[in-house]
């Protein structure tokens, strides 16, 4: 299972979910090095990740497509959708079961401006979810499952029980709440970004933030706007 989400989502707080499953191996933005390596981008300790991760995308590939770790049933996989440069093959998307985590842009440009104040539309990874999306659609004939961050902090259960339901897995209680604290299976950049998902044992309830986009930002803003809007309208809730 790829989890295809942009940044300032719920993301890990679904890692969390799906880790606290019996029956799941979980793993922490597979393509991050390779992202960082071929980039150049002076992301917190990208030095370290990109000696501690594999960054050949080849060999990424393969893992995410082979055999699931551990004997588990599922493996699911916490994806950033603009760590898929364009000169990733895409064909090994199609052993995946794909879905997305989308998030209202407006509320998700504001939190990523406090990292990176001139993000790019390519930056939000909308543009990429929808190519991911859209060639889903295309190559199985039916529409792959769509959750709203908003969604899934108002009514967990019944999200994450429509998700499981239309990928054909059962649903654990378990996914509803975790123990505090890091885990083996977080991203060696996890010190750096993940010190206040460390204090939560569940989802937390959503609170509207007051923040504007920046004028300079309004054509992105738009574009963000018009690519949600069509992810939006296929999402489960």
């Amino acid at each position: 299972i790829a989890m295809w989400s942009g940044p300032r989502n719920i993301s890990t707080a679904l890692l969390r979910s799906w880790g606290n499953r019996p029956d799941s191996f979980v793993c922490d933005e597979p393509l991050y090095a390779h992202y960082l390596a071929h980039t150049g981008l002076k992301h917190p300790a990208a030095d370290e990740v990109i000696q501690h991760q594999e960054n050949d995308w080849e060999k990424v590939v393969e893992w995410l497509t082979g055999e699931i770790p551990e004997s588990n049933c599922v493996f699911y996989q916490k994806q950033m959708a603009h760590h898929l440069l364009p000169h990733i093959g895409r064909d090994w998307l199609d052993s995946l079961t794909n879905c997305f985590l989308i998030r209202e842009p407006k509320e998700m440009i504001t939190s990523l401006i406090k990292v990176y104040p001139e993000a790019s539309l390519e930056d939000t990874g909308l543009p990429q979810q929808l190519e991911i999306f859209r060639r889903v659609k295309e190559t199985t004939g039916e529409v792959p499952p769509v959750i709203d961050s908003r969604d899934v902090l108002d009514a967990p259960a019944k999200v994450l029980k429509l998700l499981c339901e239309k990928i054909d897995i059962p649903f654990f209680d378990s996914m509803l709440e975790w123990p505090p604290g890091p885990r083996a299976t977080d991203g060696i950049w996890a010190p750096h970004w993940y010190s206040q998902v460390y204090k939560t044992t569940s989802f937390q309830p959503f609170k509207p933030k007051p923040d504007e986009v920046p004028t300079h930002l309004q054509a992105v803003l738009a574009s963000c706007e018009e690519i949600y809007e069509e992810l939006a309208a296929h999402r489960l809730h």
